[in-house]
């Protein structure tokens, strides 16, 4: 349950198409769900506009299938990061509409009538062998409702993959920047746009990039401003944060445009006649 689901519930007690003990009833497994080995935060979608998320590693097959049954029958809607293909064959029995990127190793299954996507998430790898976490956050950030781009492969060391695709970087509300090996490329890309720059450094490298921590390193250290850092080979949290920002922006134009209509409106009663 959202909040939208939420306030149809209150509207149709008010009106009367709901008795007060049906709401209850739909209710009783707010805030979370105890199944024992795993307490389900039902709540979440209310707090944060999204269900919670699954990570799968750990998590046996029956768990994983388990909560992931619970949380479609609740919100309609799932997402399962570091999911192995036996725990989609799992989901996918029970939810013939669930999707496995194996890339990425996310499984999704979409509302029924997703909204139209909003914005423009642009999603950069460094290196082919950044792609599985760049998946990661575009996946992600799809599900929630960006419109999502990707351009891989486009790492410093061939400066001008980058620089030949300048549109692409200017179209964008914001940026999410995937790099391994020496993590460069948030850096560059931070210096040619005015949008926010979410670096994400991944374990790819060889044995002096200690699994990721010089990228992580060098984009703590970037010199362009307006670079935010998560953490190694997390793309799901990078995705999640670039829908917020990007959620900001379409809210922020949509108050523009209202207060431009009101203004204008104003303009046009002061008219003379």
């Amino acid at each position: 349950m959202n909040r939208e689901e939420l306030l149809r519930l209150l509207r149709q007690i008010r009106t009367g198409k709901m008795t007060p003990e049906k709401a209850v009833e739909r209710l009783r497994h707010l805030p979370y769900e105890d199944l024992g080995f795993a307490r389900m935060d039902n709540h979440r979608a209310i707090r944060q506009g999204f269900p919670e998320v699954i990570f799968c590693e750990g998590k046996t097959v029956d768990q994983a299938a388990t909560i992931a049954r619970r949380s479609l029958e609740r919100h309609g809607m799932l997402l399962a990061t570091r999911a192995s293909r036996e725990i989609f064959t799992a989901i996918k029995t029970k939810v013939p509409r669930a999707i496995y990127h194996p890339l990425s190793r996310a499984i999704v299954v979409k509302p029924v009538r997703p909204a139209p996507p909003i914005g423009r998430v642009l999603v950069l790898s460094a290196g082919t062998s950044d792609i599985p976490v760049a998946e990661e956050a575009a996946v992600t950030a799809d599900l929630l409702g960006s419109r999502v781009e990707t351009l891989y492969d486009v790492g410093v060391a061939g400066l001008h993959r980058i620089l030949d695709k300048r549109a692409a970087l200017d179209a964008a509300r914001v940026l999410v920047v995937v790099a391994g090996m020496d993590g460069v490329l948030p850096s560059v890309v931070g210096g040619l746009v005015d949008k926010p720059v979410i670096a994400v450094p991944t374990s790819i490298g060889y044995g002096a990039s200690f699994q990721g921590l010089a990228a992580l390193l060098t984009m703590l250290n970037s010199c362009a401003a307006g670079v935010a850092v998560v953490n190694i080979d997390n793309g799901f949290g990078a995705g999640v944060l670039a829908h917020r920002i990007n959620v900001m922006g379409d809210s922020g134009e949509q108050r523009a445009d209202s207060d431009s209509d009101r203004d204008s409106g104003s303009r046009k009663r002061k008219r003379p006649r």
